[in-house]
């Protein structure tokens, strides 16, 4: 039964972990967009987000802020309309987790 209950609490907190990672993966910092075997298939949405992002052009350190770059990321992106690992919506202040 505490197996079902923890099962239940984590499915409930979203694909994001409360240490704003997916699958062990910070995000935040650099990004790259790929068109295949993306690191993370992310959704953009205008309501109930899994992560709220935050575009920079440097120190991209906090929950939730992202510096798009063609080189040496961090972890790679693919945009999606169906079946995402997280739901993004971007925002200009308050980044991280809704």
């Amino acid at each position: 039964m505490l197996a079902t209950l923890a099962l239940t609490a984590a499915a409930l907190s979203g694909p994001v972990a409360e240490d704003c990672t997916f699958n062990g993966i910070p995000l935040h910092g650099r990004v790259g967009i790929v068109e295949s075997f993306p690191d993370i298939r992310v959704q953009l949405v205008t309501s109930f987000p899994d992560l709220k992002v935050k575009t920079v052009t440097s120190f991209a350190d906090d929950c939730g802020e992202w510096e798009f770059v063609d080189s040496f990321p961090d972890f790679t992106i693919q945009f999606v309309t169906s079946f995402p690992d997280i739901k993004i919506e971007y925002v200009s202040s308050f980044p991280g987790m809704p």
